[in-house]
């Protein structure tokens, strides 16, 4: 088998199937990586998201017997709405980060590793192959790092020379074995931009993410988010996209390379009020093929509420009124109320009066109070 000659095959095959980037590296494990995710453990900096096996995310030979190298795939999306629908008081709009517009990435990666491994099958019948985008047990950035797909910049994201950091990655890992590319120079320099940009500070230091305080795993929380977040969370329903935004490596980057990425308006930045009355079946088929759908309706619908109350949005007091007093789920009544305490008037006292007698959850009733003394 000529490996180099299968490797140029493969980076062909991989361009006409629409992969933006491809690199290579070994299957040796990712001794950096290593330490700097115990470092994350002992600073309670991780997500909870993350594989528990802390072996498995940095050990590919834990993942697949006998591998000899790993292929890493970068996508480009697009960073600009096309005529994006502009919120106004009465319709007031949310947003869901860029990262999540169009079909959902991980079905687009998948796809496109899939068809990469049936193509490598076609040349090497016994290659054997573990694919996986975002949710696998490696960690994908470390693997585009190390296969030169760009560097990890400042922001914890890798930023490419030809994309900025507007990529998806995937990888596979393969028993064959392939010729590792160099990796890239870092080419941040002193720019501390996406450092001092940082809503809530969760980019402790270059490199390094508090994810606890990181509002786009905020926005994915499902229980009550402590003021100090509430109000640093502005109009997003999910992830954040702050640090991408102000990365000069970012300028003038826009790619819309894919049919399938592209973004629906009315969904990239929504009505915030329907959320408030939307059932389970309507979300699922509004929003169930994009990304951002992944932890189901509550933790939207509860940024729904958190994005009225940025916007002191009036219009919507009679359906938070509705949410206060009837919705089963204790954290949308609770937030309710802190939203309503921000916009006040005599409809929200009295609604909160009520409230405040039916009540019956220490948490939410502790929220009443509060609204009711603003």
């Amino acid at each position: 088998m000529n490996i180099t000659m299968l490797q140029k095959e493969v980076i062909e095959y991989s361009k006409s199937i629409g992969i933006d980037k491809i690199g290579f590296t070994t299957a040796d494990p990712f001794t950096e990586m290593k330490n700097r995710l115990i470092r994350q453990q002992e600073l309670n900096y991780q997500s909870g998201f993350e594989e528990k096996d802390l072996e498995k995310r940095v050990t590919p030979s834990l993942i697949l017997e006998e591998p000899r190298s790993i292929i890493a795939i970068a996508l480009a999306y697009p960073s600009k709405l096309p005529d994006p629908p502009k919120g106004k008081k009465g319709e007031r709009r949310g947003v869901f980060c860029k990262a999540s517009w169009g079909v959902d990435y991980h079905t687009i990666l998948k796809e496109k590793l899939k068809k990469l491994e049936t193509f490598i099958l076609s040349k090497v019948p016994n290659a054997r192959f573990k694919s996986m985008v975002d949710t696998g047990e490696l960690v994908d950035r470390a693997v585009a790092e190390r296969a030169g797909i760009g560097w990890s910049g400042k922001n914890c994201s890798i930023i490419t020379p030809e994309f900025g950091s507007y990529v998806y990655l995937g990888e596979t890992i393969t028993n064959i074995p392939f010729d590792p590319d160099q990796p890239m120079e870092d080419q941040c320099g002193t720019c501390t931009k996406c450092l001092d940009a940082c809503p809530t500070g969760a980019l402790v230091q270059a490199g390094q993410l508090d994810s606890q305080k990181c509002i786009a795993f905020l926005t994915q929380t499902k229980g009550f988010l402590e003021e100090q977040y509430r109000v640093k969370l502005g109009n997003r329903l999910y992830g954040c996209d702050t640090c991408q935004t102000v990365c000069p490596k970012n300028k003038g980057m826009d790619f819309h390379l894919h049919e399938e990425m592209e973004p629906e308006p009315e969904l990239a930045k929504p009505l915030l009020t329907p959320f408030l009355s939307m059932g389970n079946r309507e979300f699922k088929e509004t929003f169930g093929h994009v990304s951002g759908s992944w932890r189901g309706k509550k933790p939207i619908q509860r940024n729904a509420v958190i994005a009225l109350g940025h916007f002191k949005e009036e219009s919507a007091v009679p359906d938070l009124i509705e949410v206060l007093l009837k919705d089963p789920r204790p954290v949308l009544r609770g937030t309710a109320a802190w939203t309503l305490g921000r916009i006040g008037g005599e409809e929200v006292i009295a609604a909160l009066e009520a409230a405040k007698q039916s009540e019956r959850d220490e948490e939410v009733l502790e929220e009443i109070q509060k609204a009711m003394a603003n």
